[in-house]
């Protein structure tokens, strides 16, 4: 994991218990441009990436000028770009991401923006574990969960079924797990556990099984050979039902090499945890493992008692730490999914915190 902190006019900006960590304190491995001052100016020479409900996600964040924001997957920086103008120069952005694309987008919008910003290289939850280590407190917290435009669309990192290219999928190109080796290597039962757990794909068992059989006499090693063989695999009318017949088994893979479920349940509760009273925390999901779970967090921060249903009395005295600002998720309108298609299936939500759980004991304890 690294970390760069960007500095305005060779000043660096200093982060104590109310700001952003510790000064001074850094990442493990430092990269090599943290060292380099960088001249803000303005300009939008970096558009290409189109944000999902970024105008709606701007309105729950509530960000004020001055403020501490934390983008936990950076991606192509198109919402980064809009929560910094609203931050102004007094404000601090700070980005994560564990794709040194990403990191490059960052290291380019760095130079048109006013706000103080830091990017850390790294999956989410380590990242998120690291501010807390250094007490942030932040305003807003937000995730962009699954993959971005830029993955997507850079073939040789073989995200896509539409294209030849190596079976990949790592969105840190650096770690060790690849789709080439779970495909290579997992056996037929673990395999198709994940399609059917992570891909919510009806035919897991048999396209595991094809795959199992096809590898004993020749590696599976491209997209297009594993299309291939989840064709083969599918009943004929289905694979014409329901979109592209590879969409699940390749989302499947993408969330078991980048431990994407792990990353979100170890990453709602350190977001939370750095988030201020009053502060909000959001996020956009695509699939409906994700959405399922961000649901479940926050609706148990904003959960009041927990007594059982037959007590005629609260006993408990639980306290709500949050209230839910969206009770329902958030839709791109029928104009944005026209405009990028790839947003239909977004749902936003998104919480405030009301107070940090020690402070809730208190009251209890009073009340008691």
């Amino acid at each position: 994991m690294s970390t760069i902190l960007l500095e305005m006019t060779g000043k660096r900006r200093s982060h104590g218990a109310h700001g952003s960590g510790r000064q001074g304190r850094r990442a493990p491995r430092q990269a090599p441009e943290a060292a380099a001052a960088v001249r803000r100016r303005g300009g939008s020479r970096h558009e290409g990436h189109v944000p999902v409900l970024a105008a709606e996600l701007t309105r729950l964040l509530d960000i004020q000028p001055g403020g501490t924001v934390v983008d936990c997957t950076f991606g192509g920086g198109g919402h980064a770009r809009m929560v910094a103008e609203r931050l102004g120069p007094g404000g601090t952005l700070i980005a994560i991401d564990r794709d040194p694309l990403a990191e490059r987008r960052f290291l380019a919008l760095a130079e048109e923006i006013s706000c103080g910003v830091r990017f850390i290289r790294g999956g989410y939850a380590e990242s998120l574990q690291l501010l807390a280590d250094e007490r942030l407190q932040a305003d807003a917290i937000y995730f962009d969960l699954g993959m971005s435009s830029m993955q997507v669309d850079t073939r040789e990192r073989g995200f896509s079924y539409s294209y030849e290219a190596p079976l990949d999928m790592r969105m840190d190109p650096s770690q060790p797990l690849s789709a080439r080796e779970v495909v290579a290597e997992w056996d037929q039962r673990r395999l198709g556990g994940a399609l059917r757990e992570l891909g919510e794909e009806r035919h897991a068992a048999a396209i595991a099984r094809e795959i199992v059989r096809r590898r004993e006499t020749e590696p599976i090693e491209t997209t297009l050979q594993l299309v291939d063989a989840i064709n083969s695999a599918i009943p004929a009318p289905a694979r014409f039902a329901g979109g592209h017949p590879a969409k699940r088994v390749f989302q499947a893979l993408r969330i078991a090499v980048n431990d994407e479920l792990g990353q979100l349940e170890r990453g709602l509760p350190l977001a939370w945890r750095l988030l201020r009273t009053g502060g909000v925390l959001a996020a956009i999901s695509f699939h409906s493992l994700e959405d399922r779970r961000v649901k479940r967090f926050l609706a148990d921060r904003a959960r009041g008692c927990v007594c059982p249903p037959q007590l005629p009395v609260c006993v408990c005295g639980h306290e709500p730490e949050g209230s839910l600002i969206t009770r329902r998720a958030v839709v791109p309108g029928a104009e944005e999914v026209a405009r990028n298609p790839r947003a239909a299936s977004a749902r936003l939500r998104a919480a405030r915190k009301l107070a940090e759980i020690s402070e809730v004991s208190s009251v209890m304890g009073r009340a008691a």
